[in-house]
């Protein structure tokens, strides 16, 4: 699928080859949220916490979207700080395991689609 990607705060390109390595700068430098666009308008984000994280894919910029569960986790993690400062905490089975998420990115912005296999909930 030919659907070029940017992060959405600074315009640089998120090739696939390169994209996990720039996420796990901005973890590193805590910048927890990370938001990509397509030339689609289509919107994957990414909120990182300790072990987990957050995958949400939205179709436009009023969609609710979808996002990657776990389901059958039964805890509870937070540390999931936004980027306006919100630190949230998310049910387990409302993320997924943070080496889990950053396949998932991975695969997405390779194929434009999301892992089969992967769980999701439609928040739509």
């Amino acid at each position: 699928m030919d659907e070029p990607w940017v992060f959405t705060d600074s315009a640089v390109p998120a090739w696939a080859a390169t994209a996990l390595d720039v996420l796990q700068e901005r973890i590193a430098a805590g910048n927890l949220e990370t938001w990509l666009t397509s030339s689609h308008d289509r919107s994957p984000a990414i909120i990182s916490g300790t072990d987990h994280a957050r995958f949400m894919l939205l179709d436009d910029e009023a969609d609710p979207g979808e996002h990657a569960i776990s389901p059958g986790a039964n805890s509870s993690s937070s540390g999931f700080v936004l980027a306006n400062g919100q630190d949230d905490e998310y049910p387990d089975e409302d993320t997924v395991p943070f080496p889990e998420a950053m396949r998932i990115v991975s695969y997405i912005l390779t194929t434009g689609a999301p892992p089969t296999g992967v769980p999701w909930t439609i928040d739509r």
